[in-house]
Protein backbone atom coordinates (compact mmCIF):
# COMPACT_ATOMS: atom_id res chain seq x y z
CA UNK A 1 0.00 0.00 0.00
CA UNK A 2 1.25 3.50 -0.80
CA UNK A 3 2.58 5.59 2.05
CA UNK A 4 1.79 8.84 0.26
CA UNK A 5 -0.18 11.12 2.56
CA UNK A 6 0.95 9.46 5.76
CA UNK A 7 2.96 11.21 8.44
CA UNK A 8 5.43 9.68 10.85
CA UNK A 9 4.41 9.98 14.47
CA UNK A 10 6.45 12.51 16.40
CA UNK A 11 7.99 14.21 13.36
CA UNK A 12 5.73 17.29 13.38
CA UNK A 13 5.29 19.81 16.19
CA UNK A 14 1.88 19.79 17.95
CA UNK A 15 -0.85 21.61 16.02
CA UNK A 16 0.88 21.32 12.64
CA UNK A 17 -1.84 21.05 9.98
CA UNK A 18 -1.92 17.84 7.99
CA UNK A 19 -1.81 18.97 4.37
CA UNK A 20 -0.74 15.70 2.84
CA UNK A 21 -2.66 14.27 -0.09
CA UNK A 22 -5.55 12.17 1.20
CA UNK A 23 -5.53 9.63 -1.63
CA UNK A 24 -3.90 6.30 -1.98
CA UNK A 25 -2.03 5.57 -5.20
CA UNK A 26 -4.91 3.64 -6.75
CA UNK A 27 -7.81 5.69 -5.40
CA UNK A 28 -10.03 7.92 -7.51
CA UNK A 29 -10.28 11.63 -6.58
CA UNK A 30 -13.17 12.46 -4.27
CA UNK A 31 -14.97 14.88 -6.56
CA UNK A 32 -18.11 16.73 -5.49
CA UNK A 33 -19.28 18.00 -8.86
CA UNK A 34 -21.89 20.80 -8.77
CA UNK A 35 -25.30 20.43 -10.35
CA UNK A 36 -25.56 23.00 -13.14
CA UNK A 37 -28.72 23.88 -15.01
CA UNK A 38 -28.82 25.37 -18.50
CA UNK A 39 -27.97 29.02 -17.77
CA UNK A 40 -25.02 28.62 -15.39
CA UNK A 41 -23.70 25.68 -17.41
CA UNK A 42 -23.72 27.76 -20.58
CA UNK A 43 -22.00 30.66 -18.82
CA UNK A 44 -19.19 28.44 -17.56
CA UNK A 45 -18.85 26.49 -20.81
CA UNK A 46 -18.90 29.39 -23.25
CA UNK A 47 -18.16 32.46 -21.18
CA UNK A 48 -14.65 31.82 -19.86
CA UNK A 49 -13.06 34.78 -21.65
CA UNK A 50 -16.08 36.93 -20.78
CA UNK A 51 -15.74 36.10 -17.07
CA UNK A 52 -11.98 36.71 -17.09
CA UNK A 53 -12.67 40.11 -18.65
CA UNK A 54 -15.15 40.96 -15.90
CA UNK A 55 -12.66 40.07 -13.17
CA UNK A 56 -9.92 42.05 -14.95
CA UNK A 57 -12.18 45.10 -14.90
CA UNK A 58 -13.99 44.75 -11.58
CA UNK A 59 -11.60 42.74 -9.44
CA UNK A 60 -11.64 39.50 -7.50
CA UNK A 61 -13.80 38.28 -5.86
CA UNK A 62 -16.75 38.92 -8.14
CA UNK A 63 -20.36 37.77 -7.79
CA UNK A 64 -22.18 37.00 -11.03
CA UNK A 65 -25.98 36.85 -11.08
CA UNK A 66 -28.42 35.39 -13.62
CA UNK A 67 -31.66 37.31 -12.89
CA UNK A 68 -33.80 35.50 -15.46
CA UNK A 69 -33.31 32.24 -13.58
CA UNK A 70 -35.32 33.46 -10.59
CA UNK A 71 -38.38 33.86 -12.79
CA UNK A 72 -38.09 30.22 -13.86
CA UNK A 73 -37.83 29.15 -10.23
CA UNK A 74 -41.01 31.03 -9.35
CA UNK A 75 -42.83 29.13 -12.09
CA UNK A 76 -41.73 25.81 -10.58
CA UNK A 77 -43.31 26.69 -7.25
CA UNK A 78 -46.41 28.04 -8.99
CA UNK A 79 -46.72 24.75 -10.90
CA UNK A 80 -46.89 22.84 -7.59
CA UNK A 81 -49.74 25.05 -6.38
CA UNK A 82 -51.56 24.43 -9.65
CA UNK A 83 -50.98 20.69 -9.38
CA UNK A 84 -52.75 20.70 -6.01
CA UNK A 85 -55.38 23.18 -7.30
CA UNK A 86 -54.37 25.70 -4.65
CA UNK A 87 -54.20 29.46 -4.75
CA UNK A 88 -51.45 31.20 -2.88
CA UNK A 89 -48.47 33.51 -2.84
CA UNK A 90 -44.75 32.84 -3.26
CA UNK A 91 -42.76 35.23 -1.06
CA UNK A 92 -39.05 35.49 -1.86
CA UNK A 93 -37.03 35.60 1.38
CA UNK A 94 -34.93 38.65 0.51
CA UNK A 95 -32.41 37.87 3.27
CA UNK A 96 -30.96 35.13 1.04
CA UNK A 97 -29.31 37.75 -1.18
CA UNK A 98 -28.96 41.55 -1.18
CA UNK A 99 -29.00 41.78 -4.97
CA UNK A 100 -30.99 44.57 -6.61
CA UNK A 101 -31.09 42.72 -9.93
CA UNK A 102 -32.81 39.67 -8.46
CA UNK A 103 -35.37 41.76 -6.58
CA UNK A 104 -36.10 43.94 -9.63
CA UNK A 105 -36.43 40.97 -11.97
CA UNK A 106 -38.71 39.25 -9.49
CA UNK A 107 -41.14 42.18 -9.31
CA UNK A 108 -42.07 41.48 -12.97
CA UNK A 109 -43.41 38.03 -12.00
CA UNK A 110 -46.47 37.19 -9.89
CA UNK A 111 -44.27 36.50 -6.84
CA UNK A 112 -44.29 38.44 -3.56
CA UNK A 113 -41.44 39.40 -1.23
CA UNK A 114 -40.54 38.60 2.37
CA UNK A 115 -38.63 41.53 3.96
CA UNK A 116 -36.87 40.71 7.23
CA UNK A 117 -35.57 44.20 8.03
CA UNK A 118 -36.35 47.88 7.53
CA UNK A 119 -33.56 48.05 4.95
CA UNK A 120 -34.97 45.14 2.95
CA UNK A 121 -38.43 46.72 2.96
CA UNK A 122 -37.00 50.05 1.78
CA UNK A 123 -35.05 48.22 -0.92
CA UNK A 124 -38.16 46.42 -2.14
CA UNK A 125 -40.26 49.58 -2.28
CA UNK A 126 -37.49 51.40 -4.16
CA UNK A 127 -37.23 48.50 -6.63
CA UNK A 128 -40.83 48.76 -7.80
CA UNK A 129 -42.67 46.62 -5.26
CA UNK A 130 -45.94 47.83 -3.78
CA UNK A 131 -46.63 47.16 -0.13
CA UNK A 132 -49.54 44.82 -0.80
CA UNK A 133 -47.04 42.34 -2.31
CA UNK A 134 -44.71 42.39 0.70
CA UNK A 135 -44.67 40.53 4.02
CA UNK A 136 -42.62 41.87 6.95
CA UNK A 137 -41.01 39.07 8.95
CA UNK A 138 -38.24 38.62 11.50
CA UNK A 139 -37.35 40.88 14.45
CA UNK A 140 -39.08 44.27 14.05
CA UNK A 141 -38.27 47.67 15.49
CA UNK A 142 -40.94 50.43 15.55
CA UNK A 143 -39.67 52.02 12.34
CA UNK A 144 -39.93 48.72 10.47
CA UNK A 145 -43.45 48.12 11.78
CA UNK A 146 -44.51 51.67 10.90
CA UNK A 147 -43.28 51.46 7.31
CA UNK A 148 -44.86 48.01 6.89
CA UNK A 149 -48.21 49.32 8.10
CA UNK A 150 -47.91 52.57 6.15
CA UNK A 151 -47.14 50.77 2.88
CA UNK A 152 -49.89 48.17 3.29
CA UNK A 153 -47.65 45.13 3.86
CA UNK A 154 -48.66 42.01 5.76
CA UNK A 155 -46.87 41.61 9.10
CA UNK A 156 -45.86 38.13 10.20
CA UNK A 157 -46.22 38.63 13.96
CA UNK A 158 -44.16 36.71 16.49
CA UNK A 159 -46.30 37.17 19.59
CA UNK A 160 -48.78 39.18 21.68
CA UNK A 161 -46.32 41.99 22.44
CA UNK A 162 -45.67 42.58 18.74
CA UNK A 163 -49.40 42.58 18.02
CA UNK A 164 -50.00 45.17 20.73
CA UNK A 165 -47.10 47.34 19.50
CA UNK A 166 -48.35 47.21 15.91
CA UNK A 167 -51.89 48.10 16.97
CA UNK A 168 -50.57 51.08 18.94
CA UNK A 169 -48.71 52.38 15.89
CA UNK A 170 -51.81 52.02 13.73
CA UNK A 171 -53.94 54.03 16.15
CA UNK A 172 -51.33 56.68 16.99
CA UNK A 173 -50.50 57.46 13.38
CA UNK A 174 -53.90 56.94 11.79
CA UNK A 175 -52.71 54.04 9.63
CA UNK A 176 -54.92 51.58 7.75
CA UNK A 177 -55.98 48.42 9.54
CA UNK A 178 -52.95 46.13 9.48
CA UNK A 179 -53.08 42.61 8.04
CA UNK A 180 -51.20 40.12 10.25
CA UNK A 181 -50.22 36.46 10.07
CA UNK A 182 -49.89 34.82 13.49
CA UNK A 183 -46.66 32.85 13.62
CA UNK A 184 -46.73 29.69 15.74
CA UNK A 185 -44.10 27.20 16.93
CA UNK A 186 -43.74 24.18 19.18
CA UNK A 187 -46.38 22.01 17.55
CA UNK A 188 -47.42 18.62 18.91
CA UNK A 189 -48.13 15.67 16.64
CA UNK A 190 -50.66 12.87 16.56
CA UNK A 191 -49.33 9.34 16.91
CA UNK A 192 -45.53 9.13 16.99
CA UNK A 193 -44.07 11.99 19.03
CA UNK A 194 -41.80 14.31 17.06
CA UNK A 195 -39.01 16.26 18.70
CA UNK A 196 -39.73 19.79 17.45
CA UNK A 197 -36.62 21.92 17.81
CA UNK A 198 -36.85 25.09 19.85
CA UNK A 199 -37.38 28.35 17.95
CA UNK A 200 -36.91 31.97 18.98
CA UNK A 201 -39.67 32.93 16.55
CA UNK A 202 -43.41 32.57 16.95
CA UNK A 203 -45.75 31.84 19.85
CA UNK A 204 -46.02 28.29 21.19
CA UNK A 205 -49.01 26.59 19.61
CA UNK A 206 -50.20 25.76 23.11
CA UNK A 207 -50.52 29.50 23.84
CA UNK A 208 -52.82 30.14 20.88
CA UNK A 209 -55.73 31.20 23.11
CA UNK A 210 -53.66 33.98 24.68
CA UNK A 211 -52.54 35.12 21.22
CA UNK A 212 -56.14 35.22 20.02
CA UNK A 213 -57.18 37.15 23.12
CA UNK A 214 -54.65 39.83 22.20
CA UNK A 215 -55.79 39.89 18.57
CA UNK A 216 -59.39 40.21 19.74
CA UNK A 217 -58.60 43.26 21.87
CA UNK A 218 -57.16 45.00 18.80
CA UNK A 219 -59.75 44.14 16.14
CA UNK A 220 -60.07 47.80 15.22
CA UNK A 221 -56.38 47.98 14.26
CA UNK A 222 -55.45 44.45 13.23
CA UNK A 223 -56.86 41.96 10.73
CA UNK A 224 -55.57 38.40 11.26
CA UNK A 225 -55.46 36.92 7.76
CA UNK A 226 -53.93 33.58 8.72
CA UNK A 227 -51.41 31.59 10.69
CA UNK A 228 -48.00 30.20 9.86
CA UNK A 229 -44.72 28.75 11.00
CA UNK A 230 -41.06 28.77 10.09
CA UNK A 231 -39.03 25.74 11.13
CA UNK A 232 -35.26 25.55 10.79
CA UNK A 233 -35.27 21.94 9.69
CA UNK A 234 -35.27 19.85 6.54
CA UNK A 235 -37.49 17.22 8.16
CA UNK A 236 -40.74 16.68 6.27
CA UNK A 237 -42.43 14.94 9.20
CA UNK A 238 -41.86 17.91 11.50
CA UNK A 239 -43.14 20.35 8.90
CA UNK A 240 -46.17 18.19 8.16
CA UNK A 241 -47.02 18.20 11.87
CA UNK A 242 -46.69 21.99 11.92
CA UNK A 243 -48.96 22.37 8.89
CA UNK A 244 -51.54 20.12 10.51
CA UNK A 245 -51.31 22.29 13.63
CA UNK A 246 -51.89 25.41 11.53
CA UNK A 247 -55.04 23.89 10.02
CA UNK A 248 -56.37 23.38 13.55
CA UNK A 249 -55.41 26.95 14.45
CA UNK A 250 -57.39 28.28 11.47
CA UNK A 251 -60.49 26.63 12.94
CA UNK A 252 -59.74 28.32 16.28
CA UNK A 253 -59.56 31.73 14.59
CA UNK A 254 -62.93 31.20 12.93
CA UNK A 255 -64.43 30.17 16.25
CA UNK A 256 -63.33 33.58 17.60
CA UNK A 257 -65.13 35.38 14.78
CA UNK A 258 -62.09 36.10 12.59
CA UNK A 259 -62.02 35.40 8.85
CA UNK A 260 -58.56 33.91 8.19
CA UNK A 261 -57.74 32.78 4.67
CA UNK A 262 -54.04 31.82 4.48
CA UNK A 263 -51.62 29.28 5.94
CA UNK A 264 -47.94 30.23 5.71
CA UNK A 265 -45.51 27.29 5.69
CA UNK A 266 -42.37 29.48 5.65
CA UNK A 267 -39.23 28.37 3.83
CA UNK A 268 -36.61 25.66 4.18
CA UNK A 269 -37.35 23.86 0.90
CA UNK A 270 -33.68 23.24 0.24
CA UNK A 271 -31.43 23.00 -2.79
CA UNK A 272 -29.83 20.02 -4.50
CA UNK A 273 -26.24 21.26 -4.93
CA UNK A 274 -24.53 18.17 -6.34
CA UNK A 275 -24.83 16.40 -9.67
CA UNK A 276 -24.21 12.87 -8.39
CA UNK A 277 -25.63 11.12 -5.34
CA UNK A 278 -22.84 8.54 -5.47
CA UNK A 279 -20.14 11.20 -5.03
CA UNK A 280 -21.83 12.55 -1.90
CA UNK A 281 -22.21 9.07 -0.40
CA UNK A 282 -18.62 8.20 -1.22
CA UNK A 283 -17.27 11.43 0.22
CA UNK A 284 -19.17 11.28 3.53
CA UNK A 285 -18.19 7.63 3.98
CA UNK A 286 -14.53 8.45 3.33
CA UNK A 287 -14.68 11.42 5.72
CA UNK A 288 -16.04 9.18 8.46
CA UNK A 289 -13.21 6.69 7.83
CA UNK A 290 -10.66 9.52 7.95
CA UNK A 291 -11.95 10.72 11.33
CA UNK A 292 -11.75 7.13 12.58
CA UNK A 293 -8.14 6.89 11.41
CA UNK A 294 -8.84 4.29 8.74
CA UNK A 295 -7.49 6.55 5.98
CA UNK A 296 -5.33 9.69 5.82
CA UNK A 297 -6.95 12.99 6.83
CA UNK A 298 -9.08 14.69 4.20
CA UNK A 299 -9.25 18.13 5.77
CA UNK A 300 -7.05 20.89 7.12
CA UNK A 301 -5.77 19.90 10.57
CA UNK A 302 -8.01 16.82 10.59
CA UNK A 303 -11.25 18.81 10.92
CA UNK A 304 -14.17 16.36 11.18
CA UNK A 305 -17.17 18.55 10.35
CA UNK A 306 -18.79 17.57 13.65
CA UNK A 307 -17.34 14.04 13.89
CA UNK A 308 -14.59 13.17 16.37
CA UNK A 309 -12.96 10.16 17.98
CA UNK A 310 -13.08 9.80 21.77
CA UNK A 311 -11.37 6.84 23.40
CA UNK A 312 -11.65 4.80 20.24
CA UNK A 313 -15.35 5.60 19.68
CA UNK A 314 -16.80 7.78 16.94
CA UNK A 315 -18.75 10.67 18.47
CA UNK A 316 -20.79 13.61 17.22
CA UNK A 317 -22.80 14.01 14.06
CA UNK A 318 -21.96 15.23 10.59
CA UNK A 319 -22.67 18.97 10.60
CA UNK A 320 -23.00 19.39 6.85
CA UNK A 321 -25.82 20.51 4.62
CA UNK A 322 -27.19 17.48 2.73
CA UNK A 323 -25.64 18.69 -0.52
CA UNK A 324 -27.32 16.01 -2.62
CA UNK A 325 -31.07 16.25 -2.03
CA UNK A 326 -33.20 14.43 -4.60
CA UNK A 327 -36.26 16.12 -3.10
CA UNK A 328 -35.67 19.85 -2.84
CA UNK A 329 -37.14 23.19 -3.84
CA UNK A 330 -40.56 23.00 -5.45
CA UNK A 331 -40.39 19.20 -5.28
CA UNK A 332 -40.09 19.40 -1.50
CA UNK A 333 -43.25 21.53 -1.33
CA UNK A 334 -45.04 18.99 -3.53
CA UNK A 335 -44.09 16.17 -1.19
CA UNK A 336 -45.17 18.17 1.87
CA UNK A 337 -48.62 18.77 0.39
CA UNK A 338 -48.92 15.07 -0.43
CA UNK A 339 -48.21 14.01 3.17
CA UNK A 340 -51.19 12.69 5.16
CA UNK A 341 -52.44 14.46 8.28
CA UNK A 342 -52.82 11.65 10.86
CA UNK A 343 -54.82 13.82 13.27
CA UNK A 344 -57.22 14.97 10.56
CA UNK A 345 -58.34 11.65 9.13
CA UNK A 346 -55.11 10.81 7.34
CA UNK A 347 -56.00 12.85 4.25
CA UNK A 348 -53.29 14.71 2.29
CA UNK A 349 -52.44 18.15 3.61
CA UNK A 350 -52.90 19.71 0.18
CA UNK A 351 -56.40 18.27 -0.05
CA UNK A 352 -57.31 19.67 3.38
CA UNK A 353 -56.09 23.12 2.36
CA UNK A 354 -58.14 22.95 -0.83
CA UNK A 355 -61.34 21.79 0.86
CA UNK A 356 -61.04 24.53 3.48
CA UNK A 357 -60.55 27.14 0.72
CA UNK A 358 -57.27 28.24 2.32
CA UNK A 359 -54.59 30.06 0.40
CA UNK A 360 -51.04 28.76 0.79
CA UNK A 361 -48.16 31.15 1.48
CA UNK A 362 -44.57 29.95 1.01
CA UNK A 363 -41.34 31.83 1.74
CA UNK A 364 -38.50 30.20 -0.23
CA UNK A 365 -35.12 31.91 -0.07
CA UNK A 366 -32.31 29.55 -1.01
CA UNK A 367 -34.64 27.53 -3.24
CA UNK A 368 -35.83 30.57 -5.19
CA UNK A 369 -32.28 31.67 -6.05
CA UNK A 370 -31.12 28.15 -6.93
CA UNK A 371 -28.81 28.36 -9.99
CA UNK A 372 -29.08 32.18 -9.96
CA UNK A 373 -25.42 33.01 -9.44
CA UNK A 374 -21.80 32.10 -8.88
CA UNK A 375 -18.73 33.61 -7.25
CA UNK A 376 -15.38 34.05 -9.02
CA UNK A 377 -11.99 34.05 -7.31
CA UNK A 378 -8.64 34.59 -9.03
CA UNK A 379 -5.71 32.29 -8.29
CA UNK A 380 -2.75 34.29 -6.93
CA UNK A 381 -0.29 31.63 -5.83
CA UNK A 382 0.18 27.88 -6.06
CA UNK A 383 2.77 26.10 -3.92
CA UNK A 384 3.39 22.64 -2.55
CA UNK A 385 3.26 22.30 1.21
CA UNK A 386 5.12 19.00 1.48
CA UNK A 387 6.62 16.53 -0.97
CA UNK A 388 3.80 14.36 -2.25
CA UNK A 389 1.22 16.49 -0.45
CA UNK A 390 -1.69 18.68 -1.50
CA UNK A 391 -0.85 22.05 -3.00
CA UNK A 392 -1.81 25.30 -1.31
CA UNK A 393 -3.75 27.57 -3.66
CA UNK A 394 -4.17 31.19 -2.52
CA UNK A 395 -7.08 33.12 -3.98
CA UNK A 396 -7.90 36.82 -4.21
CA UNK A 397 -10.89 36.33 -1.90
CA UNK A 398 -11.54 35.17 1.64
CA UNK A 399 -13.92 32.85 3.45
CA UNK A 400 -16.41 35.65 4.08
CA UNK A 401 -16.73 36.39 0.38
CA UNK A 402 -17.99 32.91 -0.47
CA UNK A 403 -19.52 31.31 2.60
CA UNK A 404 -20.55 27.88 1.33
CA UNK A 405 -18.36 26.44 4.08
CA UNK A 406 -20.10 28.49 6.79
CA UNK A 407 -23.40 27.01 5.67
CA UNK A 408 -22.03 23.48 5.59
CA UNK A 409 -22.24 23.19 1.80
CA UNK A 410 -19.47 21.22 0.11
CA UNK A 411 -19.05 21.31 -3.66
CA UNK A 412 -16.20 21.67 -6.13
CA UNK A 413 -15.39 24.92 -7.91
CA UNK A 414 -15.08 24.97 -11.68
CA UNK A 415 -11.61 25.78 -13.03
CA UNK A 416 -11.55 28.48 -15.72
CA UNK A 417 -8.03 28.64 -17.23
CA UNK A 418 -6.57 32.03 -18.04
CA UNK A 419 -5.18 30.86 -21.35
CA UNK A 420 -7.57 29.89 -24.11
CA UNK A 421 -5.41 26.88 -24.94
CA UNK A 422 -3.80 25.73 -21.66
CA UNK A 423 -0.99 23.20 -21.60
CA UNK A 424 -1.87 19.52 -21.57
CA UNK A 425 -3.61 18.56 -18.30
CA UNK A 426 -1.24 17.29 -15.66
CA UNK A 427 -3.83 15.02 -14.09
CA UNK A 428 -6.13 15.46 -11.09
CA UNK A 429 -4.79 17.64 -8.29
CA UNK A 430 -5.56 17.76 -4.58
CA UNK A 431 -5.48 21.31 -3.24
CA UNK A 432 -6.22 23.40 -0.18
CA UNK A 433 -7.94 26.70 -0.99
CA UNK A 434 -6.57 29.60 1.06
CA UNK A 435 -7.97 33.10 1.48
CA UNK A 436 -6.30 36.51 1.39
CA UNK A 437 -6.58 37.43 5.08
CA UNK A 438 -3.65 37.30 7.47
CA UNK A 439 -5.40 34.66 9.57
CA UNK A 440 -4.64 30.96 9.95
CA UNK A 441 -8.40 30.35 9.93
CA UNK A 442 -9.03 31.99 6.54
CA UNK A 443 -9.72 28.83 4.55
CA UNK A 444 -12.15 28.95 1.66
CA UNK A 445 -12.97 25.38 2.61
CA UNK A 446 -11.41 23.10 5.24
CA UNK A 447 -11.56 20.05 3.03
CA UNK A 448 -9.06 18.99 0.40
CA UNK A 449 -10.58 19.86 -2.98
CA UNK A 450 -9.92 17.71 -6.02
CA UNK A 451 -9.65 19.47 -9.37
CA UNK A 452 -9.12 18.00 -12.84
CA UNK A 453 -5.70 19.68 -12.97
CA UNK A 454 -3.54 21.96 -10.85
CA UNK A 455 -4.58 25.64 -11.14
CA UNK A 456 -2.06 28.25 -12.23
CA UNK A 457 -1.75 31.89 -11.16
CA UNK A 458 -4.19 33.94 -13.19
CA UNK A 459 -6.76 31.16 -13.52
CA UNK A 460 -10.24 31.62 -12.07
CA UNK A 461 -12.12 29.31 -9.77
CA UNK A 462 -15.88 29.63 -10.18
CA UNK A 463 -17.93 28.57 -7.16
CA UNK A 464 -21.41 27.69 -8.49
CA UNK A 465 -24.77 28.29 -6.87
CA UNK A 466 -23.71 30.79 -4.23
CA UNK A 467 -26.71 33.13 -4.60
CA UNK A 468 -28.56 31.58 -1.65
CA UNK A 469 -26.96 32.93 1.56
CA UNK A 470 -23.40 32.27 0.37
CA UNK A 471 -22.69 35.41 -1.67
CA UNK A 472 -22.88 38.34 0.72
CA UNK A 473 -24.33 37.05 3.98
CA UNK A 474 -20.93 36.97 5.71
CA UNK A 475 -18.95 39.45 3.61
CA UNK A 476 -16.91 42.03 5.53
CA UNK A 477 -14.20 44.63 4.91
CA UNK A 478 -11.79 42.80 7.27
CA UNK A 479 -8.19 44.01 6.91
CA UNK A 480 -9.55 46.54 4.39
CA UNK A 481 -9.88 43.84 1.76
CA UNK A 482 -12.52 44.67 -0.87
CA UNK A 483 -15.84 42.87 -0.78
CA UNK A 484 -17.10 41.31 -3.98
CA UNK A 485 -18.95 43.48 -6.44
CA UNK A 486 -22.03 42.08 -8.16
CA UNK A 487 -22.87 41.99 -11.83
CA UNK A 488 -26.01 40.80 -13.59
CA UNK A 489 -25.50 38.90 -16.84
CA UNK A 490 -27.68 37.55 -19.59
CA UNK A 491 -27.19 35.99 -22.99
CA UNK A 492 -28.63 37.60 -26.09
CA UNK A 493 -27.86 36.92 -29.73
CA UNK A 494 -25.19 34.38 -28.83
CA UNK A 495 -23.23 36.90 -26.74
CA UNK A 496 -23.01 37.51 -23.01
CA UNK A 497 -23.86 40.97 -21.69
CA UNK A 498 -23.52 42.47 -18.24
CA UNK A 499 -24.23 45.45 -16.02
CA UNK A 500 -23.52 46.28 -12.41
CA UNK A 501 -26.10 44.79 -10.08
CA UNK A 502 -27.28 48.19 -8.87
CA UNK A 503 -27.69 49.41 -12.46
CA UNK A 504 -29.93 46.53 -13.54
CA UNK A 505 -33.57 47.18 -14.40
CA UNK A 506 -35.84 44.63 -16.10
CA UNK A 507 -36.38 46.90 -19.12
CA UNK A 508 -32.67 47.49 -19.77
CA UNK A 509 -30.82 45.61 -22.49
CA UNK A 510 -27.72 46.37 -24.56
CA UNK A 511 -28.27 49.56 -26.55
CA UNK A 512 -30.83 51.01 -24.16
CA UNK A 513 -34.20 50.24 -22.55
CA UNK A 514 -36.35 47.49 -24.00
CA UNK A 515 -39.34 48.93 -25.85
Amino acid sequence: MSTAGKRTAGTDPPGTPDVRAPLGADEEPLYLEPRLERRPAALLETGGAFLHGLVDALGSPLNVLLPDQIADNVERFRAVLHRHRLTGRIFFAHKANRSSALVRRLVTTDAALDAASLGELQHALASGWTGDRVMATGPKDPEFLWLAARSGAIVNADGPAELAQAAGLVRTHGLPRLRVVLRLSGFSSAGTTLLSRRSRFGSPAGDLDDLLDTAGRHRDALEPVGVGYHLDTTGLDEKAAALEGCLRAMDALRARGFSPRAVDVGGGFGVDYLAHAGQWDRYTTALTHAVMGRRPPMTWDGHGYGLRMENGTLRGSLGLYPAHRPTAGAGYLDELLTRPAPGLGGRPLGTLLLESLHELYVEPGRALVDQCGLTLGRVLEVRRADPGGAHLVRLAMNAGDMSLEDHGVLLDPVLLPRDAAPPAPDGPAAVHLMGNLCLESDLITRRVVHLPRLPRPGDLLAFPNTAGYCMDFGATHAQRQPVARKVAVHREGGSWHWCLDEQYWPITRPGGPRT
